[in-house]
């Protein structure tokens, strides 16, 4: 049993359940360790989560960008494949982050923007974009809010597939070309 398989069990019982009602002992259980053998594989519930994102991570990397294509084309291919790795349990990933934004989560709130950070960063890489100086913190500021707010309204978007959220992701990577961020 590994880190990949464990959060595989823990996504199944979460749909059937809600993640805030998932318990570590149950998940132990599921998969017949002891709680101690679980903790060899994760020190607490949120190591999932990261486990979850570090997994979105894994498949916008893995995307294979069009070689030509330009900046644009290739951020929101590269946020496709992200929001796209999570759509098999959007409501359970929309329910991690209910679970990290409670106000006793203060660490775990911490934790969620240095994810954010390093995912934009990845984000950045994969589009090519090559700003330095003032022109990049702008750039970074674009696109940490255009992530943040397309993911937030994709965790809520019920239209098939998410479109509603790739095509307001769409239009917001126009305006962000139109204002020469994404070079």
């Amino acid at each position: 049993m590994d880190k990949q398989q464990l959060l595989n069990h823990a996504l199944i019982l979460a749909e059937h359940t809600s993640w805030e009602r998932l318990s570590l002992n149950a998940l132990a259980n599921s998969v017949n360790i002891s709680l101690a053998e679980l903790a060899q594989l994760i020190k607490q519930k949120d190591d999932l989560t990261d486990a979850w994102f570090d997994r979105a991570d894994d498949a916008m990397l893995s995307t294979e960008l069009a070689a030509g294509g330009d900046s644009a084309e290739k951020l929101e291919l590269a946020i496709r494949s992200w929001l796209n790795s999570l759509a098999p349990y959007q409501q359970v990933t929309r329910q991690m982050l209910y679970y990290k934004l409670e106000p006793g989560h203060l660490h775990l709130q911490a934790a969620a923007l240095l994810r954010i950070s390093r995912t934009v960063q990845w984000l950045r890489e994969l589009a090519g974009f090559n700003a330095t100086g003032i022109a990049r913190v702008g750039q970074e500021l674009a696109l940490s809010g255009l992530f943040t707010s397309i993911f937030i309204g994709w965790l809520n978007d019920s239209s098939p597939a998410q479109t509603a959220s790739l095509n307001r992701l769409k239009t917001a990577i126009g305006n962000m070309k139109k204002l020469g961020l994404c070079r």
